[in-house]
């Protein structure tokens, strides 16, 4: 077995079985959603082939990913909209992030999902999937979506990820802290920063 493959099976819980399992594609993961095999109540997504069981979500983690949906619908330019915990698509996975800044009016995916090319940033709100976020990086770099921020509520950080490479690298991480700003770059052009003194303040 491959390196790659016995890194993505350390990665889900639980353990895979040692009898045979089954790796889908995305098309055969997409067949199945269509045809009600799967719906939105069976809360998995598809990751570098592999369903992945997603975590149960806590109040500090909804209302982290409410109030920067907030913040960046007021800074980002016509064109752009953000999709909260939505599916994008790359070559060999389905992931939905917490969110995701993508070009084009609401509605403008109800044919198809966003793929790369639609994507500025893709962001994760961790609490308790810190290790999991983290690891989702490779598949984020190596579909070349421009940057990956991880608000990080353990250490109470934002962790912003650039410049991808094939190889399911970031080779720049900027770690941002209370009292910065994080620029918000969409199709190359910095339009705008937010502020990230309410967002990684912890509530009282």
């Amino acid at each position: 077995m491959s390196t790659a493959v016995e890194a993505s099976q350390t990665r889900l819980p639980p353990a895979i079985p040692p009898w045979p399992v089954k790796r889908f594609t995305v098309a055969e993961y997409e067949e199945l959603v269509n045809s009600g095999v799967f719906d939105e109540d069976d809360n998995c997504e598809l990751l570098e082939g592999w369903l992945v069981p997603k975590m149960t979500k806590n109040p500090l983690h909804d209302g982290t990913i409410d109030l920067l949906d907030g913040l960046l619908d007021e800074a980002l330019p016509p064109g752009w909209h953000t999709r909260g915990q939505n599916a994008i698509v790359t070559s060999d996975s389905v992931p939905e992030p917490d969110l995701a800044v993508v070009r084009g009016s609401r509605g403008d995916y109800r044919i198809q999902h966003p793929k790369p090319g639609d994507i500025a940033v893709v962001i994760e709100v961790a609490h308790t999937t810190l290790r999991a976020d983290r690891q989702k990086a490779a598949i984020y770099a190596r579909a070349g979506i421009p940057e990956y921020w991880l608000v990080n509520l353990v250490d109470w950080q934002l962790e912003r990820m650039t410049h991808p490479s094939s190889d399911g690298r970031y080779q720049q991480t900027d770690i941002l802290t209370v009292n910065d700003a994080v620029p918000l770059v969409i199709a190359g052009s910095e339009v705008g920063q937010i502020s990230l003194q309410d967002l990684l303040t912890p509530p009282t």
